[in-house]
């Protein structure tokens, strides 16, 4: 991988050949993902955003979509989670007119930043037109994906397409300003039914990124949560019956672990869910064998933690479920570390005890993964609690790709970090 990274550091990727995607569709049995020959898959994956202002996938004024798929396999990658808002599906509903790929990028970037980029955009990708759709740049891209062998996994990441996440967006819980329950599931009922017959390596959908607390919102609880994320988990799977249903936890996803342990999900006293309960049983629903369980996991805590101190701790807050034999592990599901990361700058990832250690517990649980992220910078980033709030074209320090998407950021980082999180797994 070293000596591949090395060549195709500095030139773009070769044209795109046609791969074999693994056997769709996907199952779970137990805490396994199984493909059609009853064969264990794990996700080893990246993210590519598409959810932010102009809402279709970043990068298409660096690159052409073709050339930005060949990196996932050259990375060595199965799968990329590709992130999507709700008022992408809202505004196909209402028939806005901004939803051409002209009004959607001049709107989001001005007239003379707007139109320059369009350019750019239609120059990579001559197949687009300025009356293509954000939807047709989506299936353009599917396409893509399948012709080059890539699974397809979709996640709903906000409702108002902006930059995720921060306490009180507007984004972060049910009810909460943006995030319209009623619209939420209608999203995923359009997009899942649309997918499934015309994304042929779609696989799998996370119903909602990173879930937090909001001030003013539905009760942040775990009955809240029963109720909507089952609601739109039934909506998935009326549209899409063949895909696997990944389920975030609480804060930011960061724990889950009252679903594996068969706890009780209770209100909130003083609410409106004050005295309701339930209990999440799998067997309950027709998706019984579609059900991943997924966590995030950064570097924000304690940085310097051993190994098997970070693994317990991070054990607790999920990874019960794939533990047949741990006593209080009620349910067994599969696990997906959907977002995990740094910054690539050929140092970090030996700074901290993280990558160590996450690559140790991948290894030691066999559980799947998608890595945060390809980009490697935006169209447009808004966070409302930054100055300023809004930034064009900001570059992603974080991103495997370099700011023109046209060779690989570090090959340090990845040869320590991203190879090794493949190697755990194969």
């Amino acid at each position: 991988m070293t000596l591949l990274l090395s060549a195709v550091a500095a030139a773009l990727p070769a044209a795109s050949t046609k791969r074999d995607a693994p056997n769709l569709p996907f199952s779970t049995k137990g805490r396994d993902i199984l493909d059609s020959n009853g064969d264990i898959f794990h996700y080893k994956g990246t993210n590519w955003p598409g959810h932010q202002e102009i809402m279709i996938p970043e990068g298409l004024q660096h690159a052409s979509v073709a050339e930005i798929v060949a990196w996932i396999p050259k990375f060595g990658l199965n799968s990329v989670r590709m992130t999507f808002a709700i008022e992408m599906i809202d505004d196909i509903y209402s028939n806005n007119t901004s939803q051409t790929l002209e009004k959607s990028v001049v709107n989001a970037l001005g007239q003379e930043n707007g139109t320059l980029v369009l350019e750019q955009i239609l120059e990579n990708n001559p197949q687009f037109t300025n009356e293509t759709t954000r939807l047709e740049v989506w299936d353009a891209v599917a396409k893509e994906l399948a012709d080059q062998g890539v699974i397809l996994h979709l996640d709903n990441h906000v409702s108002k397409a902006f930059w995720c996440c921060g306490d009180d967006d507007g984004n972060g819980w049910f009810g909460e300003k943006y995030f319209n329950v009623d619209n939420w599931i209608r999203g995923w009922s359009f997009i899942s039914s649309h997918a499934r017959e015309n994304w042929p390596t779609f696989a799998s959908v996370g119903l909602r990124n990173e879930l937090r607390k909001a001030t003013t919102s539905e009760p942040v609880d775990w009955y809240t949560w029963y109720v909507h994320m089952t609601a739109a988990a039934d909506a998935v799977h009326e549209a899409a019956p063949d895909a696997l249903i990944f389920f975030s936890g609480l804060s930011y996803d960061t724990y889950i672990d009252p679903i594996p342990l068969g706890k009780t999900l209770n209100g909130t006293a003083g609410t409106a869910t004050a005295n309701k309960t339930a209990t999440f049983v799998p067997s309950n629903f027709a998706w019984e064998d579609k059900i991943v369980l997924e966590l995030h996991k950064y570097d924000f805590e304690v940085t310097q933690n051993s190994c098997p101190t970070f693994k317990a701790n991070w054990y607790k807050q999920g990874f019960q479920a794939v533990n047949a034999s741990d006593p209080a592990t009620q349910y067994l599901f599969p696990v997906a570390i959907t977002e995990w990361g740094f910054i690539q700058n050929g140092t970090y990832w030996n700074q901290t005890t993280y990558n160590k250690c996450l690559i140790e517990m991948v290894e030691d649980y066999r559980v799947s993964w998608m890595q945060w992220e390809i980009s490697g910078s935006f169209y447009l980033q808004t966070r409302p609690n930054r100055t300023p709030n809004t930034i064009q074209g900001p570059e992603e320090f974080w991103g495997l790709l370099n700011y023109k998407w046209d060779a690989v950021r570090d090959p340090v980082t990845v040869e320590n970090s991203l190879d090794k999180m493949i190697a755990a797994l194969d």
